[in-house]
């Protein structure tokens, strides 16, 4: 079994790791960092719970690592992770820049450890259906793509540096790494990218709005996300010269499991047929308008991938190297905020 230790117990290693990890049979969570509570304790009464992060990296049974702490440590925590011989997982983003992010690649690639980075909404049920319909060509050849991942909380929240002002916060890093990584899988990296970024809460100190444009030989592809969107439009929208999809809703995945849910039991990561997506087009010269179902989410299948990575039977299922081109575009996007141009890639 491969022995885990989280390098944190907050809502990513309580919601996310801890449950895919314990429902997967050739991982065990072995130890967890928590500085001064023991939480993890009372979901895993297995666990170690230990106070320092040295404590990881000293423990020869420990295998692999996940460094799911606040951003401006994922580089730090990350790098003496792989120096002490462990594989790592890294929550998403990534690193803070595309320096870092390039550092530990060659790092792991120099000590032959793994090293992945968890961009969960490449699973998402939403998403994977989007995949189906553009590998299937069911709205022709692309000519526009549009997401959305929007919220409504017109608040600053308190105690989270996510809403600090400083390297690595706000929502471009946030939820943008997340929608960057979805494009790149879909189209590759674009030509050219033009990024919008604002501060529209009141008392807001990091950006809490994005509207990314890239730009495509083809195709123009619009990413956008707000704070303050109380009535959600489509989270997609693909538009094609022989139809459009449009789709409502958002995976069910991470409510399921902040329910408690586990992510092995039957009907896991389905969507309702209410928000099934609709597709509107011609098929073999017929025009069609209807329900496309939406394929099945499952975040389990990145520490399935994982396992038979380690046991040297598959290759990443998200390379690092892809999780530092999303950096390099966050990048990027500040740069074309500050500037008001649009950049090359």
């Amino acid at each position: 079994m491969i022995q885990v230790a989280l390098a944190s117990y907050g809502m990513s290693g309580k919601v996310f790791h801890a449950p895919l990890i314990a429902a997967h049979p050739d991982f065990h969570l072995y130890k967890v960092l928590e500085r001064h509570r023991n939480d993890a304790v009372a979901d895993h009464p297995n666990v170690t719970t230990v106070r320092q992060f040295d404590d990881l990296l000293t423990d020869e049974n420990i295998d692999l690592i996940v460094v799911n702490t606040p951003n401006t440590h994922h580089f730090s925590m990350t790098k003496a992770a792989l120096e002490a011989g462990k594989h790592v997982v890294v929550e998403k983003p990534f690193t803070n820049t595309a320096a870092e992010a390039k550092e530990l690649i060659a790092l792991a690639k120099q000590r032959n450890q793994v090293l992945t980075v968890f961009q969960n909404r490449r699973l998402d049920s939403d998403f994977l259906t989007v995949q189906k319909v553009l590998q299937q060509q069911l709205c022709g050849r692309v000519v526009e793509y549009e997401a959305h991942y929007d919220r409504y909380r017109n608040y600053i929240q308190p105690d989270t540096w996510k809403e600090e002002s400083g390297p690595g916060s706000g929502i471009l890093y946030n939820l943008g790494s997340h929608m960057i990584d979805q494009a790149l899988v879909l189209f590759g990296m674009p030509e050219t990218l033009f990024a919008k970024l604002s501060i529209q809460r009141t008392g807001g100190k990091a950006p809490d709005a994005y509207h990314l444009i890239l730009g495509y030989p083809d195709k123009q592809v619009t990413l956008k996300s707000s704070y303050l969107v109380r009535d959600e439009g489509p989270r997609y929208k693909i538009l094609g010269d022989l139809g459009t999809f449009t789709k409502y809703g958002l995976d069910s995945q991470e409510d399921d499991l902040k329910a408690g849910k586990m992510p092995n039991e039957a009907d896991w990561g389905t969507e309702p047929e209410a928000i099934w997506g609709t597709l509107d087009t011609e098929l073999n010269g017929l025009p069609f308008r209807g329900k496309v179902t939406s394929e099945a989410g499952s975040y389990l299948a990145f520490y399935e991938n994982l396992a038979q990575v380690v046991s040297g039977k598959a290759s990443l299922l998200i390379p690092a190297e892809e999780a530092e081109q999303v950096i390099h575009l966050i990048e990027l996007a500040y740069q074309s905020d500050e500037s008001g141009r649009e950049l090359n890639v």
